[in-house]
């Protein structure tokens, strides 16, 4: 018996675009001998399944089924891939935990804390996980610019502290631009963070469980063509993606360590993506995504191409976890 399948994508953040075209390359890649694939947009105002004329069929959100011409539909498992809220920050697998449907990310309080960058590196620090140095701030808090200047120093990142494809960051260099970078990260979200700029070598990398077992994928080095690795590096082509990365074997050994006990520790499911930045020789954790891109030209995909696992079969085995 094939699986039925559902493709959740879209979702309420600033990255639905991204999280579409993820959705439509997951759909494209399912082995449709195994599995009848469904894709659900998910956006504040509907829930459809958009059939493959595009016509729309309206969710049903006390059991997540979908009824065409009068044969209700329900699902094994769901893809998620929505990038953002409510996909990425635990809202989605607290729902599908409801009604015990496995889907293929991580659990509800994984999905939180890390969503949450503040909160993710408070509960690795005690782990020895390396981080950058950070200063807080919650909307309505007074700012004083001696005080984040001296904990973080100059240049410094502004970020929003819940949003990912580098939206509501800046590269701050003069302290006079500080507060213009605190007001558009707070467009964002109500809480930010402010990092120290480590200046080394920045590396992605991919961490899944498969087959069973936690999996490091072949790690990729960021080569941004601006000042970071921002909104156009990631997406408009202004970097350079290098898959292995050109480190040594002691650092890619470190890295290697560190990724896959982050991703232990946090007691993760599924697929994970992971950011850091070596300096003085040792990998700095910046955050970590687990709902990551998966369009053919993400970094996840390529790395798990470089280890030998094609699309289908690393969409598919995600599923498979899922249904255990």
């Amino acid at each position: 018996m094939k699986k039925n399948i559902a493709i959740i994508m879209g979702g309420y953040s600033s990255e639905y675009k991204i999280s579409l075209t993820s959705g439509n390359v997951v759909y494209q890649n399912l082995d449709k001998t195994k599995y009848n694939a469904y894709r659900i947009h998910i956006f504040k105002d509907k829930w459809v399944y958009v059939d493959d004329a595009d016509q729309e069929f309206a969710i049903d959100k006390n059991d997540f089924s979908v009824t065409i011409d009068n044969n209700k539909i329900t699902f094994d498992c769901v893809f998620n891939a929505i990038h953002g809220s409510p996909g990425e920050d635990g809202y989605m697998q607290g729902y599908f935990k409801l009604l015990n449907l496995p889907h293929t990310s991580c659990g509800m309080y994984q999905a939180a804390v890390t969503f949450n960058k503040r909160d993710c590196l408070s509960i690795l620090k005690p782990y020895g996980i390396l981080t950058a140095e950070s200063y807080y701030l919650n909307l309505g808090d007074p700012v004083n610019e001696e005080d984040i200047i001296t904990k973080v120093g100059l240049p410094c990142f502004v970020k929003a502290n819940k949003a990912g494809s580098s939206f509501g960051i800046t590269k701050v260099h003069k302290k006079e631009d500080l507060q213009h970078a605190i007001n558009h990260a707070f467009k964002e979200d109500d809480e930010i963070i402010i990092e120290s700029f480590l200046d080394g070598t920045e590396v992605s990398v991919g961490v899944i469980t498969y087959k069973g077992e936690t999996k490091v994928l072949p790690i990729t080095e960021i080569v941004s063509e601006n000042d970071f690795f921002d909104y156009e590096a990631k997406y408009l082509g202004k970097s350079q993606e290098i898959t292995p990365a050109r480190l040594t074997k002691t650092q890619e050994a470190k890295v290697n360590t560190v990724a896959k006990k982050v991703y232990e520790v946090l007691r993760m499911t599924g697929f994970s993506r992971s950011e850091f930045i070596f300096k003085n020789n040792e990998p700095h954790l910046l955050e970590m995504n687990t709902i990551p891109g998966l369009t053919n030209a993400s970094i996840l995909p390529q790395q798990a191409q470089a280890a030998g696992i094609s699309m289908p079969d690393l969409f598919g085995n995600a599923i498979e976890e899922a249904l255990k």
